[in-house]
């Protein structure tokens, strides 16, 4: 049997204490287990300071969790606070001494969003935007930080072509959503409504956010659960750390006196002063973490430090029930072991773990979401029972995991030296195995399902738009380039680096002159281009300058009856614009009639269209330049060039990249919620695997040193660690894929939607497989140092 060291033990003249208060004794008692864990010596401190790390990463991820509403709820309150003001009903500004005429610029410089204004005063005291301490002259910029510095690198230099202003001034936080956002504010001396520019009286709108989709909802909770579920069981593994040794210590306690409630009740003191320090240890990780979100991005997203602030009864729960939770884990775990004044550590008779209340937890967590019925497109979602469900299936899998890793290694027999080593020791002991796997499982399962419950609903948010990037990648449009300008517009995309084809047209609208009859007057369109760029359009066969045809929608009788009303062939059009004088045109009467074709875009063009023989594109009023742009994509960085050149001719041009789906911005934003939520609980989970790995290393090294001493290959021992990770996870994702399976099936039921794909988990069980080789690559070191001579030293 062996005894404490005087130096672990604290000097009382008492274990436990003679007055009558029960109290008294409780708080006695688990002061002493608080004094155990705080004086214990170096071994003391390293398993505190283990259970403290464990905890406090966990706790820090809580953290991070509960200020998301706060951090949403400042990113909304600033983009309503820059928003345009809206005055009246039907949007009319009056001119005044604070007014500003503004036109919003888009555009993309290598894959992210850059938004501006070109903004001219109308007075001597203009409204000022927020964030902006001035406001710019001509030919001056306030940019945002991130744009700052972007156009002052080298990888900028493309985009400064775009946006030559002299930086005068920089965007402060208040009218910024993220840190990394590129924005700017320019002063223009030009700027005219006719040019594209609208009056602004002011800033900030009070407009309700748009509200989420039922099925939207539903995947926003299940990612909660996904992505907390797994934390929480981190914590609740990291509060055992160093559990052989406390049962050691508790037993010799028991040799000088100490009875089995007051052993629990020191167990329950070491372990609340662990977390308490774990609790402590969280905020300094969240303190420290806070700080970098602002300079750190996952998948595009950043966050000011300040607006990471939790929220507070969130913060309150977690600080109580993190050490609750903690001190019932440490009661439960004493239950299995018997610790006798007569015995180390005894444990009780060896018996197999039992199956059927393991299955009641799952079990009930499906018969929860099957009750809740199908989720309505117009009705309110409850979420109390999908997360709860979710919960109850996640949790479950977890309790079954140890069942399954005890029952599958107790029927491996021999093979390999390092392969009998590592299963032998889990057939001794696979639960601190199991806790160290659970949470893998419990992720793997949750982000199973949910990649099942997002490829369902994929649909629904992904609408296809006919549109042909095969043809053109970028269609450019503007409705301010008029005259001579929109011919050169055309010709100069056609000479910008990487353009190979440019279907360019000069539209406007056309109606047929003099009194009619009906309600409405007879109107069309007139497209102007070359012949190649009418091939593009409709299926004109032969073509020379000076020709004209009528096109006629392929499958619309109704519609090309009207456009013949307005196209009479040796009869005028009327060509007019607001503000614009109006001029007459006859149409040819030898205009062929042909039927119209889609157009990159997807979309039909019907109506007149002309060469420019026939109608000279510089004198249509009031006439829109479309652009539809094939381009070299080998060529690098040719949507830049493309951009600058839109950006040249008219900074206001409206500059898209043509794509066959589009996303929903919702779905996508919650998508890429999931993705940054999933890779910092993927970071834990290996944190948690290494610590769990670290600590069962440290508690067998006295056994490492006598294998070594006896001859044993320090490779096989590293073998036969890769094997004793290696065997739990493989079950833990077996388990996870048919409970992540059978969840994804059961939440797709839930919104009336089918399975399309039941192979997503094959990504996830990569991940699983590179988590085993990271830990074990990482804990090697240690392994080695473990295995030195001086660990067979004792007292």
């Amino acid at each position: 049997m062996r005894l404490l060291d005087r130096r672990t033990v604290p000097q009382t003249e008492e274990l436990r204490p003679t007055g009558p208060s029960r109290a008294t004794g409780l708080l006695h008692d688990l002061g002493l287990g608080i004094r155990f864990a705080a004086s214990g010596g170096r071994e003391g401190w390293t398993r505190t300071v283990l259970t403290a790390v464990g905890v406090g990463l966990g706790v820090a991820l809580l953290l991070f969790a509960s200020s998301v509403p706060h951090l949403l709820e400042q990113r909304s309150a600033r983009d309503q606070a820059r928003a345009e003001a809206r005055v009246s009903r039907d949007h009319t500004v009056p001119k005044s001494d604070t007014t500003v005429l503004q036109m919003r610029v888009l555009s993309e410089y290598r894959g992210r969003s850059v938004e501006g204004s070109l903004m001219r005063p109308e007075g001597a005291h203009p409204v000022t935007p927020p964030g902006a301490a001035h406001f710019p002259g001509p030919g001056e910029m306030v940019a945002s930080p991130a744009l700052k510095e972007l156009l002052g690198s080298p990888e900028g230099s493309l985009l400064k072509e775009r946006l030559p202003y002299r930086i005068t001034g920089t965007i402060a936080d208040p009218g910024l959503i993220s840190p990394g956002e590129l924005r700017y504010y320019a002063g223009s001396a030009t700027l005219t409504p006719a040019a594209g520019g609208h009056r602004l009286a002011g800033y900030g709108t009070q407009d309700p956010p748009e509200p989420l989709s039922p099925i939207l909802v539903v995947l926003i909770i299940m990612i909660c659960v996904v992505l907390l579920v797994p934390v929480a069981i981190f914590i609740a593994t990291a509060v055992r750390f160093g559990g052989d040794r406390r049962d050691r210590r508790l037993a010799a306690l028991r040799l000088v006196g100490a009875d089995i409630r007051t052993t629990r009740r020191i167990a329950a003191g070491e372990a609340l002063f662990g977390t308490v320090l774990g609790l402590l240890a969280g905020l300094v990780f969240f303190l420290v973490g806070r700080q970098f979100m602002g300079a750190v991005k996952v998948w595009d997203v950043s966050a000011f430090p300040a607006d990471l602030v939790p929220v507070p009864w969130l913060a309150a729960l977690i600080a109580v029930a993190v050490p609750v939770a903690a001190v019932l884990v440490t009661l439960t775990a004493l239950r299995s072991v018997v610790i006798e004044p007569l015995g180390v550590v005894r444990h009780s008779r060896s018996r197999r773990r039992r199956l059927w209340w393991r299955l009641l937890m799952p079990v009930a967590g499906v018969a929860v979401l099957a009750q809740t019925g199908t989720v309505d497109e117009y009705a309110p979602v409850n979420p109390y029972p999908i997360a709860g469900g979710a919960v109850l299936v996640l949790v479950g899998l977890a309790l079954l995991l140890p069942w399954l890793v005890e029952a599958c290694v107790n029927r491996l027999r021999g093979g390999p030296v390092p392969w009998q080593l590592a299963i032998r020791r889990l057939q001794l002991s696979s639960g601190a195995a199991s806790r160290a796997v659970s949470g893998i499982t419990v992720a793997v399962a949750g982000a199973v399902a949910l990649q099942m419950l997002f490829a369902a609903v994929n649909d629904d948010f992904n609408r296809v738009t006919g549109q042909d990037p095969a043809r053109a990648q970028f269609t450019a449009s503007s409705e301010n380039v008029t005259g001579d300008a929109a011919t050169r517009t055309i010709e100069e995309f056609r000479a910008t680096k990487g353009v190979k084809a440019v279907i360019g047209t000069v539209e406007v609208y056309v109606t047929r002159p003099g009194p009619y009859e009906g309600d409405i007057q007879p109107t069309t369109s007139l497209t102007v281009g070359d012949c190649a760029t009418l091939r593009e359009l409709a299926r004109i066969g032969s073509c020379k300058e000076g020709d004209a045809f009528v096109v006629h929608p392929g499958n619309d009788k109704d519609q090309a009856a009207w456009v013949d009303q307005t196209a009479r062939k040796g009869k005028e059009v009327e060509i007019a614009s607001l503000g614009s004088q109006s001029k007459r045109w006859t149409l040819p009467a030898d205009a062929r009639t042909v039927v119209s074709r889609r157009d990159p875009m997807g979309e039909d063009h019907w109506g007149i269209m002309a060469t420019v023989g026939a109608v000279d594109p510089s004198t249509l009023p009031g006439a829109t330049v479309v652009a539809q742009i094939k381009v070299d994509e080998s060529v690098a960085d040719v949507s830049e060039y493309v951009r600058n050149a839109a950006a040249r001719i008219d900074p206001g041009m409206d500059v898209r990249s043509l794509h066959s789906v589009t996303r929903d911005r919702q779905y996508a934003s919650v998508q890429t919620g999931l993705q940054v939520g999933a890779t910092a609980t993927l970071l834990l989970i290996a944190a948690s695997m290494l610590v769990s790995q670290l600590e069962q290393l440290r508690e067998r090294r006295r056994l490492l040193s006598v294998l070594v001493a006896f001859g044993t290959r320090r490779t096989a021992l590293g073998w036969s660690v890769l094997w004793q990770t290696a065997v739990p996870v493989v079950v833990g994702l077996v388990v996870a894929v048919a409970g992540g399976l059978g969840l994804g099936a059961v939440m797709i039921r839930m919104v009336a939607k089918k399975v399309t794909d039941w192979w997503l988990f094959l990504p996830m069980v990569g991940a699983g497989a590179a988590l085993i080789l990271l830990v074990t690559l990482v804990s090697l070191p240690p392994l080695w140092r473990l295995m030195r001579p001086e660990g067979l030293r004792t007292e």
